[in-house]
């Protein structure tokens, strides 16, 4: 697609998110698959097949994005028994799946829970054709969780010689056999190998910023689940060839639809445990509410569903690409796409992608809406000096803005009321600062809708040094804010007043804005 309109994406993950479900909706949702495939393609990566095809998930047509390992690399995340061994014990009969070939007819496949005997079928893409590229990788590792699965791969395996087979919608089937030798097994590459990969591949500079971003909070997570340094850690099942190819995927995906805005609203987890290389974890497993805790991503437990919703790489995509948690008041639906997952839960099993407008009504287009907290307390009885350190503590913990008023509470006492407005999410934060520097016993929560229109921080060389200036865009004209502390330095440094040097700088910003 490629489009110079920056669009807003909105993800509905009622079912969780994995890596593979978050591509394959972006790639019903219109993203280039041949974009897609060359990227993947220019890693040479080996190890795996990628193949796009169309699947029926709880009744609904939806797109598959599958990363098929072969047997030096398969490591059964896909496989139910693997994931959850205190089921497969008391398994029944096989699960009946469907799966739509195009035809018009629902064909059933039984699906036997053997961690080492999978077979799945295959069906074609129905966007342009089907694509599936073949590799062989030297190197053994683990892939991230991903979910549910209506439909199966089949692998057959000689010594060293694998057959792949690459069908399109136009007929035409090819063949490919790979002969090779299987390499060194390893534990698992480090962030440097990962970037390492990834800036190898012919990805765009903002789609490599994106992949990039994603394994950082990946790795960061892990350093502190670990307690190693983020250097150190080695990752297993993200660290895989499929779950690079997810994250790598996701990023150029992304790029490709001019994805500028991502909001996520609905994001569900389930319960229980699940099995992966660490052994078997709680649901949600470390890494993953390493991640949610970091990034604060609001959440919400599905107590009827027993299994992992949420993968580490589902919650650092979410993480590196969500930009709201709050829909526009109103808006219209200009795409739908839906994703599919590989495993089976009691929840349908997709991730809903949208691309939507804006309709809500703003006199500045370029304004941004959101809602936060506002707090306040009456205070009567405390120094200055803990007001001020109070005051202190909320801007450096997070707090949007505080401030003082001067107010005559009950008896004619005179006290101040605190003000404070933070995100919904630092309630907790800033309330326990209140209440420990201060002697109020009370605090009051007001939700408010806030207008703030875009801002960034600019660097500006002036003839008087180096200042920071707040730009700020209204109606597609940059309007700047010289920042205090750089106004204070230059009026020190060149002897001139406040005023004139805040007003010489605002000045020489401005002209260097419409230069540039």
């Amino acid at each position: 697609m490629n489009t110079d309109r920056k669009q807003t994406l909105i993800l509905n993950c009622t079912s969780g998110i994995s890596g593979d479900m978050t591509v394959a909706a972006l790639i019903d949702l219109g993203a280039d698959t041949e974009v897609l495939m060359d990227a993947l393609d220019s890693f040479h990566l080996e190890g795996a097949q990628v193949q796009i095809s169309r699947v029926r998930k709880s009744a609904l047509d939806a797109c598959d994005f599958n990363v098929i390992l072969d047997a030096e690399h398969e490591n059964h995340d896909h496989d139910m028994a693997y994931l959850h061994p205190d089921r497969a014990a008391h398994a029944g009969a096989p699960e009946v799946h469907t799966q739509d070939h195009g035809d018009g007819c629902d064909h059933e496949h039984s699906h036997e829970h053997d961690a080492h005997d999978h077979t799945h079928a295959h069906v074609d893409h129905d966007h342009d054709h089907d694509h599936t590229h073949a590799h062989v990788d030297h190197t053994h590792a683990h892939v991230d969780h991903d979910h549910d699965h209506d439909h199966a791969h089949s692998h057959e395996h000689g010594d060293h010689d694998h057959a792949h087979e690459h069908a399109h919608d136009h007929g035409h089937t090819h063949d490919h056999a790979h002969n090779h030798s299987h390499g060194a097994h390893h534990h698992g590459r480090n962030l440097a190998d990962i970037e390492a990969i990834l800036r190898s591949g012919n990805l765009t500079q903002n789609a490599l910023e994106i992949a990039l971003r994603i394994f950082r909070i990946v790795a960061e997570a892990e350093s502190q689940v670990h307690g190693e340094p983020i250097e150190k850690v080695h990752f297993h099942e993200v660290g895989a060839v499929d779950s690079i190819l997810d994250i790598a995927a996701a990023a150029v995906c992304i790029d490709n639809l001019g994805i500028q805005d991502v909001i996520i609203t609905d994001l569900t987890e389930g319960t229980g445990t699940v099995n992966c290389q660490h052994g078997l974890l709680p649901v949600p497993v470390p890494a993953t509410t390493a991640i949610l805790s970091r990034y604060q991503v609001p959440f919400h437990i599905a107590q009827s569903v027993q299994g992992e919703l949420i993968t580490p790489t589902g919650a650092a995509i979410v993480a590196a690409l969500r930009t709201k948690d709050r829909l526009p008041e109103t808006f219209r639906i200009l795409k739908t796409g839906l994703g599919a997952g590989k495993r089976s839960y009691n929840v349908p099993g997709v991730v809903r992608a949208m691309l939507i407008e804006d309709t809500s009504a703003q006199e500045d287009r370029s304004a941004e809406a959101d809602r936060i907290l506002m707090l306040q307390a009456n205070i009567d009885d405390s120094t200055g000096e803990a007001l001020g350190y109070t005051m202190e503590m909320l801007m450096e913990q997070g707090a949007l803005d505080a401030w003082y008023t001067p107010i005559y509470m009950k008896k004619h006492r005179p006290a101040y009321m605190l003000s404070v407005l933070c995100e919904e999410a630092d309630r907790g934060r800033m309330e326990d600062i209140i209440f420990l520097n201060t002697t109020t016993i009370g605090i009051r929560a007001f939700s408010a809708d806030r207008t703030k229109l875009p801002r960034k921080i600019l660097s500006i060389e002036t003839p008087y040094g180096m200042a920071d200036v707040k730009c700020c865009e209204r109606n597609g004209e940059a309007v700047m804010y010289p920042e205090a502390d750089s106004v204070i330095r230059l009026a020190a440094k060149t002897g001139q007043g406040y005023t004139q040097m805040y007003h010489a700088v605002k000045a020489y910003a401005e002209q260097h804005a419409k230069n540039n």
